[in-house]
């Protein structure tokens, strides 16, 4: 899982109601040793998805950083939530799936969609968020890159 650590669902629900979001996400390139054993200069990168911190860029402006992260307890409940939807976007309460109407302090904005994964190199990932009805492209892009 992937936390944007310092940019708000707000502002992203914003972007995307002005049309396109194109989010990067840029991690550092780790040099590969000089020195050492055969086995220690020939290890591949770790996998692109495996970076632990990320800068975010979103529409070309930075919007801080983002995390890797394990999946919690309050995670897994709010994917099991969801599970059901296929594709749609809304609002979980507070205090859990079906306890309260409306848009509290604490509610949860989701949206769960399918998304095309296209590899660049084992430095470059894009995710396409695939329209359910086919039509135009995609509204949300997320860039993987290690620069």
């Amino acid at each position: 899982m992937v936390e944007l650590a310092a940019y708000s669902t707000g502002a992203l629900v914003r972007e995307m109601a002005s049309g396109l979001v194109r989010l990067a996400l840029e991690c550092q390139k780790t040099p590969r040793p000089q020195t050492g054993d055969q086995y220690q200069r020939r290890r591949p990168a770790a996998a692109l998805v495996e970076e632990a911190t990320w800068r975010a860029y979103c529409n070309g402006r930075k919007c801080g950083y983002a995390v890797r992260r394990e999946c919690g307890a309050e995670e897994w409940r709010v994917l099991r939530a969801v599970e059901p939807v296929s594709v749609g976007a809304g609002v979980l309460p507070e205090g859990g799936a079906g306890t309260r109407a409306g848009a509290g302090e604490g509610d949860l904005m989701y949206m769960r969609a399918k998304f095309e994964r296209v590899v660049g190199s084992r430095d470059s990932e894009a995710f396409y968020m695939v329209n359910p009805d086919g039509s135009g492209g995609p509204e949300l892009s997320i860039y993987l890159l290690r620069v």
